[in-house]
């Protein structure tokens, strides 16, 4: 996806840990923090910030030079040196942030702490992130950089339907991208439609 957005995306240097630490506001938002109101969590779409947040740090992992085995080696080594926090979804999602902020860059622990505060596991976030990286590619075919793509069908946003229609499928499919994606434009042909 990043090189359908700028072909050379690593070279260009983008503020990937301000994309991250602004889609942990996000979470929070769909999370709930607002004490003077009555407000329950929505987990689906707390965990697809989840999954927003894991390919901007991802991508923030990309550097000139080191290949994809050397950032898997990483990840894992950070990974096995880790003890998991306990923290909530709320703190997790702020020390993720925090970090962003602080080092410009991202941490693969503190993500792991938010994966586990948010009760989703590697499989959970395999499933998401191929599910949420085919509807950023649906939607840039269907006209999100040129401001064309309407994000809310039927009066739900896209995210919401992806959910769904992921619920449906199976992830261990080889052609579980392909499925994704056809769902997905089958939905959204009948919302337009309709």
């Amino acid at each position: 996806m990043n090189s359908r957005v700028h072909p050379q995306w690593i070279e260009q240097h983008f503020a990937w840990y301000r994309a991250a630490w602004i889609e942990c506001g996000e979470l929070i938002d769909h999370y709930g923090f607002k004490w003077w109101k009555k407000q329950a969590p929505d987990m689906e779409q707390v965990r697809l910030e989840v999954i927003d947040i894991w390919h901007f740090g991802l991508s923030a992992l990309f550097v000139e030079g080191k290949s994809i085995d050397a950032i898997a080696e990483e990840i894992v080594a950070q990974l096995e040196a880790h003890q998991p926090s306990g923290l909530d979804v709320r703190e997790a999602t702020e020390a993720l942030a925090l970090h962003a902020l602080q080092t410009r860059g991202f941490s693969p622990a503190l993500f792991h702490d938010l994966m586990l505060a948010a009760e989703l596991d590697f499989d959970g976030l395999y499933r998401a992130y191929v599910g949420k990286n085919v509807l950023n590619f649906f939607r840039q075919d269907h006209g999100y950089k040129e401001g064309t793509y309407i994000k809310n069908w039927a009066g739900r946003e896209d995210n919401e339907h992806l959910v769904e229609l992921q619920a449906t499928l199976d992830a261990t499919a080889p052609d579980f991208a392909d499925n994704v994606y056809a769902a997905l434009a089958q939905r959204y042909g009948e919302a337009l439609a309709g």
